[in-house]
């Protein structure tokens, strides 16, 4: 699919939970043209109360800005809000690597709650979004 997200050799291991039904954690695809072109991958936050992190997001390169990541966004919030989850929080980099996950964001409704500098390196800071969904 080549988003590259991760190493894809660590893909099965957090992936098997969900698909054992051992797991809470969810796990959205969607295929375009017959060709697995994305995914989302969310789970409850320990110790909340309806609040859900939404640890991975991606669409093939290739198809970026057709509209498939806002479609797997909502897909992941519909079915949330169904299992009356109350918010979705997204952590990204402050990097200019990740200006257009930023932007992503922020046109799909969520809005900026923390930042927490120098986390992932200095001068990279971890930028948190927050959507509330009932």
């Amino acid at each position: 699919m080549g988003i590259e997200l991760f190493p894809a050799d660590m893909l099965p291991e957090m992936i098997a939970p969900f698909l054992d039904g051992a797991s809470s954690e969810l796990w959205l695809g969607c295929v375009s043209n017959g060709i697995a072109s994305g995914f989302c991958y969310a789970r409850a936050e320990e110790m909340t109360e309806g609040t859900w992190n939404m640890l991975a997001l991606g669409v093939a390169a290739d198809l970026h800005g057709q509209g498939l990541g806002s479609a797997l966004v909502a897909a992941l919030e519909d079915r949330l809000q169904a299992q009356g989850a109350r918010i979705i929080i997204v952590d990204t980099s402050s990097s200019d690597a990740f200006a257009r996950a930023r932007n992503f964001y922020e046109k799909n409704g969520y809005e900026l709650e923390a930042r927490i500098r120098d986390f992932w390196a200095d001068g990279d800071d971890k930028i948190t979004f927050r959507k509330k969904l009932r």
